[in-house]
Parts: C-alpha cells; sequence; structure tokens
C-alpha cells in the first residue's frame, strides 16, 4: 500500500510538473530587425564548444507573403514563398517565420538553416489532404525500400535536408497533419507509395523541437535521421490510439539527442529509436547513441512507451531513460530485433519508471521478422548486450517480462534491479525467458531462472554518472527565439 501511495504521489507531480510546463508563454513578435543585447541562449552546443547565439535578426509573417488563416484557403504557396525569401538570411543572423493565430492550410514545405518557424498561441497549421500536393520523393538510404511499400515514400510535411541550427518552436500551437485520409488509404492498401512523416529533418544538426502540439501525423511524429544534437522538450503528441503506426518522437540514425517533458498518446510506440533495416541499415552503418529520455508521460495501448528498434541494424548505444510515466500502454520497455538484423542494441539504461495498466513491463524478442526484401542475410545476427532496468514500479500488469533471445545469439548482460510489478489477475506467468542471460535484485514477483537473483545485497543495476554534452543545452526562450 505505502508504494502504491508513493507511485500514486509520483505520478501526481509528473502530471502537474507537465501542465505547468505547457502553458509557459513565450515574448510575442515585435519587431521586424531584432536586436541583439548580448545575451543569447547559453549552451548552445557549436562543434565542440559551448558558445552563445544571439536572437535572430530578421522576423517576418506569413501573412506578409499572402497567407490566410481561414483554415480552407491554400497556403501553399505562401509559406514556400516566405521560407525562399528568409532564407537569404540564413548567413547574415538567421530568420524566423511567425504564424499568427488563425488555421493555416498549406500542403508540405522544407525549412532552411538558421531557421526558426514560431507558432504563436492559437496558430494550427494543417496539413493538406490533397495528395497531389506530396510529390514522391527517394525512399531514406538506410533502409533500402519505404516502410509502408516498396519504392519510394511521399514527402514528409515539413522536412529539411543538409541544415543547420533548426528551431521550431512557439507559443503552444498546434501543427496538425490530418492524418484521418491517410490512415484509411493505408488500411484499405489504396496507397502506392510510403505515408511521410509530420516532421522530418535528415543529414541536420543542432535541431530544437519545443513547445508546440503535434497532432494526427500520416504516420510517425517526429523523425530526426542521420541528424545530431537535438533537443525535443516539452511537446505534447496527440493521435488516436487506433491509427497506424503513428509513432511519436522517432530519432533514427542519430546522436547526442534529447527528448525531455513530453505528452505522448499514440497509436503506436511513444518513443522509437532506430537505426536502419538488414542489409539497408548495416551498409549505411550509422547508429543512434548518445540519447537522453526523461520525465516522459505516455499512453500507447497496442505499443511501447520506449521501443529500441526493430529497424537497429546500424545500432543503438548508451541510451539514458529516467522519471518515465505511462498508463494503459502495451510495454514499458520493448527490444526489437531478429536474426538477418544485425547491428547491436547495447548500453542501455532505464531507470524510475511508473507504470499504470500494462501487458509487459519488460519485452524483449529476437524473432521480430518484418524485412524489406529477400536480400537479407539470416545468419548475421545482432547483439544484444548490458540492457540495465532499475527503480520500476508497475500497477496492474499481466507479466512482469516477456524475454526471448535468439538461440543462435542469446540476449547477454541483462540487470533487472528494485522492480515491483502488482499482478492484474491472469493465467499468464509472471516471467517468459528463453536464449537470455543476467542478473536480478530485489525483484517482485520473482524472475525466471535465466535471471537469478543475487541478494537484497546486491549493488543496483548501473546508470551512467557522467553528463553528456547535450545535456549542456539550455533552453532560454526569451533571448533566442
Amino acid at each position: 500500500m505505502a508504494s502504491q501511495t508513493r507511485s500514486s504521489i509520483r505520478f501526481t507531480v509528473l502530471l502537474l510538473i507537465w501542465v505547468a510546463a505547457i502553458e509557459l508563454s513565450m515574448e510575442p513578435v515585435e519587431c521586424r530587425r531584432s536586436k541583439s543585447h548580448g545575451h543569447g541562449r547559453r549552451g548552445y552546443y557549436a562543434g565542440s564548444a559551448l558558445t552563445g547565439m544571439p536572437p535572430r535578426a530578421y522576423t517576418a509573417s506569413v501573412k506578409d507573403f499572402g497567407a490566410v488563416g481561414d483554415g480552407v484557403t491554400s497556403n501553399t504557396e505562401a509559406f514556400h514563398a516566405a521560407i525562399a525569401n528568409l532564407s537569404q538570411y540564413s548567413e547574415n543572423g538567421g530568420a524566423k517565420l511567425v504564424v499568427p493565430a488563425g488555421r493555416w492550410l498549406t500542403g508540405p514545405f522544407n525549412l532552411t538553416s538558421h531557421f526558426t518557424l514560431f507558432l504563436e498561441q492559437d496558430a494550427v497549421i494543417l496539413a493538406s489532404q490533397d495528395l497531389n500536393e506530396w510529390p514522391i520523393i527517394d525512399p531514406l538510404p538506410s533502409y533500402g525500400r519505404g516502410r509502408d511499400l516498396p519504392g519510394g515514400r511521399y514527402t514528409n510535411f515539413i522536412h529539411g535536408a543538409n541544415l543547420t541550427d533548426v528551431v521550431i518552436t512557439g507559443d503552444n500551437g498546434t501543427i496538425d497533419g490530418q492524418g484521418e485520409i491517410w490512415w484509411q488509404k493505408f488500411k484499405n492498401n489504396e496507397l502506392n507509395y510510403t505515408r511521410g512523416y509530420l516532421v522530418e529533418l535528415m543529414f541536420s544538426d543542432h535541431i530544437i523541437i519545443s513547445n508546440l502540439t503535434f497532432v494526427n501525423s500520416t504516420s510517425w511524429h517526429i523523425h530526426p535521421v542521420y541528424s545530431s544534437y537535438i533537443v525535443v522538450s516539452g511537446i505534447t503528441i496527440l493521435a488516436p490510439i487506433i491509427s497506424p503506426n503513428t509513432d511519436g518522437v522517432n530519432p533514427d540514425s542519430c546522436s547526442h539527442v534529447r527528448i525531455e517533458d513530453c505528452y505522448i498518446v499514440s497509436g503506436d510506440d511513444c518513443v522509437a529509436i532506430k537505426s536502419g533495416w538488414d542489409e539497408y541499415g548495416i551498409t549505411f552503418g550509422m547508429p543512434s547513441q548518445h540519447i537522453i529520455i526523461r520525465r516522459l508521460t505516455c499512453i500507447s495501448p497496442t505499443s511501447a512507451v520506449i521501443a529500441l528498434g526493430s529497424e537497429m541494424s546500424g545500432g543503438i548505444q548508451d541510451v539514458r531513460a529516467e522519471d518515465i510515466t505511462a498508463i494503459n500502454s502495451e510495454s514499458g520497455v520493448r527490444i526489437k530485433t531478429a536474426p538477418g538484423r544485425g547491428g547491436f542494441v547495447k548500453d542501455i539504461f532505464v531507470r524510475r519508471m511508473n507504470l499504470y495498466t500494462m501487458k509487459w513491463v519488460f519485452w524483449m524478442t529476437g524473432n521480430y521478422g518484418q524485412h524489406p526484401d529477400d536480400k537479407y542475410d539470416p545468419n548475421v545476427m545482432p547483439l544484444v548486450h548490458g540492457i540495465s532496468y532499475s527503480d520500476v514500479i508497475a500497477e496492474n500488469v499481466t507479466m512482469a517480462g516477456n524475454l526471448l533471445g535468439i538461440e543462435r545469439a542469446p540476449f547477454t548482460g541483462i540487470c533487472i534491479s528494485n522492480v515491483t510489478a502488482d499482478m492484474a489477475k491472469s493465467k499468464k506467468l509472471p516471467w517468459n525467458c528463453s536464449d537470455i542471460y543476467g542478473i536480478t535484485s530485489s525483484v517482485s514477483p520473482t524472475p525466471c531462472a535465466l535471471l537469478p537473483d543475487q541478494g537484497s545485497d546486491a549493488p543496483p543495476c548501473p546508470f551512467p554518472t557522467d553528463e553528456l554534452p547535450i545535456d549542456g543545452v539550455e533552453l532560454n526562450q526569451n533571448s533566442y527565439w
């Protein structure tokens, strides 16, 4: 009873913190030519040094380019013209495009470097539902084909490639993918190409996405790929829990990522870390690494709070997740891989999770058998090693752990400590384990024999104490954007 009371208090506190965070407002735009007062955003990581950054030098409103915020008029040309115009300032102090209150319908658009997209309070950007406005682009090289279908993919709604210093933020405005038409076409097999994502930035660095609400993406919501030094902070992501593949935040072959203070309700994983698919990911060879996830609240009845894979052929390492709350979700942490994936998932650290109504607390599978084509090598095995879970309280759980490795490549170095899972009435055993090896301490219910108990005096599972460079980024809303 005491543990349940403590977990309820922690849950309430986390929600209060979240509500306070999304109510924070930012200074309104007042001038066309900003003045720098010499107090830029502290801790902006640039290269190998931490430096201050001044405010954007130029500001414009999308209304200046003829946009009409009535929710009906197409503003595709206005958004394209605005960003093309502001791109001229990318090497001269940067620019900010302001989207005022209103409902702004537009087709997909590309961002530019040294650029801020700022949505004022009550501003809503609506994605066009006219598929003719969504051109077909090449598949990602680490996937070899579209994720839904062979071949290319529809472009992403907000896209950027080879950029640096990009900020997508605001006063809790909304970006709405209007994905219903796409979900229905996908379910009815009426699409010839893979759906695009709500936001995708590729081959880019120094990215901040904050203080906005993202809803109803066609597929994944936030997808940084082949990118580095990324902060996703204080955002809300909402999609119907039956919507297909509407993952929340999916870092993909990315390094130095920080995801914090986010509230996500989705039809798929709230956060999924990826790094390419089978032979294409192995050849591309870019891991996802040095990733922080903290103060995340998730609802995902059919998927995971945090997923690693299944596309992990470039490798995933050094992931640090803490202070996670989940309600009515399928699994707390899910590792997905299969023979033919290659790559690795290693040095994964998770602590302080509060979970309410779960199918599994921990899930690992080495038989997640989706492949891009028949060219993969089934003899190429993934490495899963060094997985640490600690300080977890779970209530109303069907199973504590469903941990199934690969006979030819067992999952090793698993450590689970200080975990209490209160079981729901179920005929299932609390643990199901095969082809795994590790240790446990202070875990209830008693784990499977492949995870022997080391006793209550055993040291807790490790969690890194060093600070990653991305931790040094401080978000100063008033002076930079």
